[in-house]
């Protein structure tokens, strides 16, 4: 199996959460439209103030997908 990439949107201030849920939304629309398999996305409340959206794909995908994309960071996926 290849390594996996996570790459994540933050969102701060009082509307967070909403806005990671929207961007969430956006995102499994385009990884359906682009047909982009073993992926997925979820949002993840850090703090009443602070929420992350974020992406999982396959290694090879990270470079083509950062430029379309523009995520804030990304990091190595490691499964739980």
């Amino acid at each position: 199996m290849s390594n996996q990439i996570k790459l994540i949107w933050d969102f701060r201030g009082a509307s967070a959460h909403k806005i990671a849920e929207h961007h969430a939304i956006h995102l499994k629309e385009f990884i359906v439209r682009e047909d982009i398999k073993d992926s997925f996305v979820e949002t993840e409340q850090i703090s009443s103030m602070y929420s992350i959206t974020y992406l999982i794909v396959d290694e090879s995908l990270m470079n083509p997908l950062r430029e379309k994309l523009k995520p804030h960071r990304g990091q190595k996926y490691l499964k739980k």
